[in-house]
This record gives C-alpha cells, sequence and structure tokens, in this order.
C-alpha cells in the first residue's frame, strides 16, 4: 500500500500521447474502478471524520487536512450502492476537480495502471449504475468502471449554472445567431452545462462524445465540401475522453491542414495539477477549468469578435 501511496503522490502529471494513469480502487463489493491520477493529490488512510449537519447523505463529514477542512463523500453512496462500513479502516483519495478539492470515501486503493485512451470505452448500456459511469476498460482481464466525478458532484454540490446579467446584451445575442460551436465532452453533465451555456449567448451547437468521434465528423464534413473554419467558430473540447483525448484531438486537428486554423479551447477539470505546457505544445488556443458559465461565455463572445475583425 506505501508504494501505491508514494506513486500518486508523485506522478500527479502524465506527459505521453494519447495515455493516462488510472488509479483502480474498490468500494464494498469485488468491482474495480478508476480514477484519473490526473485528478488526484494524496491518498491517506481515512482520518477522524467531523459530521456536517444538513449537509447531503453521500458526505460522510469533514476532514481537517494540512491546513484545511476537506469534504470527504462516499463513493458508495453517491453511486446508489450501500454505505461504506468501518472506514477507520478505508481510505480517502484527496481529488481537485473544477478548483474544487474534496475526499472520496473508499474501501481499498490497489495500484496505479498505465493506459491508452484508445483502450477506454463508453460505458456499456445496461448497467446498474451507468448513470454514474464515463467510461469502462479491460484491466487484468477484469472490467475497471470509471465513475463520472462531474456527474456525483453536480448532485451533491451543484454550481452555478446561469450568465450574470451583463454579459450577454441584446447585440451580442444577435451576433452569436450567426456563428457555431463544436463542443466534445465525454460527461453528459459537462456537455449539458456547456450548451447551456453557449444557446443562452445566442450560438448554434452541435455536440459530440468523444475526441475520435469529434475528429471523424470533421473529416467527414471536409470530405463533403464543407470549409469547417467558416462553419465553426470555435471548438470546446475536454482533455480527458474515452479513445481519444483533447490533447490528441488537438494535434490531430492542428497536423491537417483542412482542419489547422479551428480556434480550439481546452475545458477540463483538470486544475490544480494542469501541464499548461501541454496545452501550448499541442496547439491549443486557451484554456479553461470547468465550470465557469461567466469565463466561458466571455471567452466565446471575444473569439468570435475576433474573427469578425481579422
Amino acid at each position: 500500500m506505501a508504494g501505491v501511496l508514494e506513486s500518486v503522490n508523485q506522478r500527479t502529471q502524465l506527459v505521453g500521447e494519447n495515455r493516462l494513469e488510472l488509479l483502480l480502487f474498490r468500494l464494498n463489493g469485488k468491482q474495480i474502478y478508476g480514477i484519473n491520477v490526473f485528478k488526484v493529490k494524496e491518498v491517506l488512510q481515512c482520518p477522524k471524520l467531523t459530521s456536517m449537519p444538513h449537509s447531503s447523505p453521500v458526505v460522510r463529514g469533514v476532514a481537517h487536512i494540512r491546513g484545511g477542512t476537506i469534504p470527504i463523500l462516499d463513493l458508495g453512496l453517491a453511486t446508489g450502492a450501500s454505505p461504506i462500513e468501518n472506514i477507520e479502516h478505508c481510505f480517502v483519495i484527496i481529488t481537485e476537480y473544477n478548483r474544487r478539492i474534496q475526499g472520496f470515501l473508499v474501501r481499498g486503493v490497489e495500484r496505479i495502471v498505465n493506459m491508452n485512451w484508445s483502450d477506454i470505452q463508453p460505458p456499456p448500456k445496461g448497467l446498474s449504475n451507468d448513470n454514474y459511469l464515463t467510461a469502462v476498460c479491460q484491466v487484468d482481464k477484469e472490467m475497471v468502471e470509471i465513475i463520472d466525478v462531474e456527474q456525483i458532484l453536480s448532485e451533491v454540490a451543484p454550481t452555478r449554472q446561469n450568465i450574470s446579467a451583463g454579459i450577454v446584451t441584446d447585440d451580442v445575442q444577435e451576433n452569436a445567431k450567426q456563428h457555431h460551436i463544436l463542443i466534445v465532452d465525454d460527461s453528459s453533465v459537462a456537455r449539458k452545462q456547456i450548451k447551456r451555456c453557449m444557446e443562452d449567448v445566442g450560438f448554434a451547437t452541435t455536440v459530440l462524445c468523444d475526441g475520435k468521434e469529434a475528429l471523424t465528423y470533421l473529416e467527414n464534413l471536409v470530405a463533403d465540401g464543407v470549409d469547417v473554419t467558416e462553419h465553426f467558430s470555435m471548438v470546446i473540447s475536454d482533455i480527458e475522453m474515452p479513445e481519444m483525448d483533447g490533447y490528441t484531438l488537438t494535434t490531430a486537428i492542428r497536423n491537417d491542414s483542412r482542419l489547422q486554423d479551428l480556434f480550439i479551447l481546452l475545458h477540463t477539470s483538470l486544475s490544480g495539477v494542469f501541464n499548461e505546457a501541454m496545452v501550448k505544445k499541442v496547439g491549443a488556443d486557451g484554456f479553461l477549468a470547468k465550470f465557469q458559465p461567466d469565463e466561458l461565455a466571455r471567452i466565446a463572445i471575444e473569439t468570435v469578435a475576433a474573427t469578425e475583425e481579422a
């Protein structure tokens, strides 16, 4: 176990093409789950928890860790299963999502595996907890379920969804009607959030689920004679996606003379451990940590205005 904990603490950033590292863990049963090491700050034996009145039942309490107070969420309860018992013998995975730090209570931590995003697949329909899964993969002939943490956090601690007053004026909305934005994200929660934000500004949207699907879609448009730079004013893409991640999608777009002028904003819950040098390396135009409706709207509005002035 000590080796696993050291690995998590030392390997929070993975540089590679279309690869990721998963921290494997278990909840109550034999099923193995995974979480991207990019999101993990550290793993601890479950500390003493202080209960929080009026909080969600999923929040088992708060822990005082390294000078901060961190909510601890029971991933068993969060995914519709039974609560994790005997928590003093369990572990907490401290993570950062969307600029928030929280801990996930799990039964046990297994190991870290290095994977290719092409081996990560969308969850098959019919799984009992498929609402809380963003992807699945095979490790040593066992299925690993990758939990959609954004879905869980949206239920436990909803964030503001609406754009603040004054950002979207009548002129902005009228101008936005002439523009189309491509949204690429594997999380159903994130897709809905971004789509709503962009459509509230006035943009038309096309929404796709992963980088491979987006690249194929763009290539098919080009094959049909469509000028994609004229068709789409910008691409808003997640980084973590099954089959093809946002880095690889961006690289493929920049290496294709027919697509390379597309404006690409990488929009991801990877915040505290995010490698901005990687964004520059693959040629993205910008990066924004999820989910900030005001900032996302501003970037889209300014991007469109700059395109029109060019």
